[in-house]
C-alpha cells in the first residue's frame, strides 16, 4: 500500500474518532493523605477536550492525501 494512501486513511480514522467522543477521558490517582502507613488516594477524572476542527482537518487532510495517493499511481 502507498505511503500516501495508508496515511490518509489514518487521518480519516482520526478524524471520524474526533468527531464521535469530541475528547479523551483519563483517570489519574492522586494522594489526599500521607500520614505513616495511613494512605488515602482520590481518583480524578481528566478530560482533554478535542475540538470539532481537529476532527474536520484530519478528515479533509486524509481525503486530500487518498486522492493525491490515487493520482500518482
Amino acid at each position: 500500500m502507498k505511503t500516501y494512501t495508508l496515511t490518509g486513511i489514518i487521518l480519516i480514522v482520526i478524524g471520524i474518532v474526533a468527531f464521535a467522543y469530541q475528547g479523551i477521558t483519563y483517570t489519574t490517582r492522586e494522594k489526599v493523605v500521607d500520614i505513616g502507613p495511613i494512605q488515602v488516594t482520590a481518583d480524578k477524572t481528566r478530560t482533554l477536550p478535542l475540538p470539532p476542527i481537529v476532527g474536520a482537518v484530519a478528515l479533509v487532510g486524509g481525503i486530500v492525501l487518498l486522492v493525491m495517493g490515487s493520482k500518482k499511481g
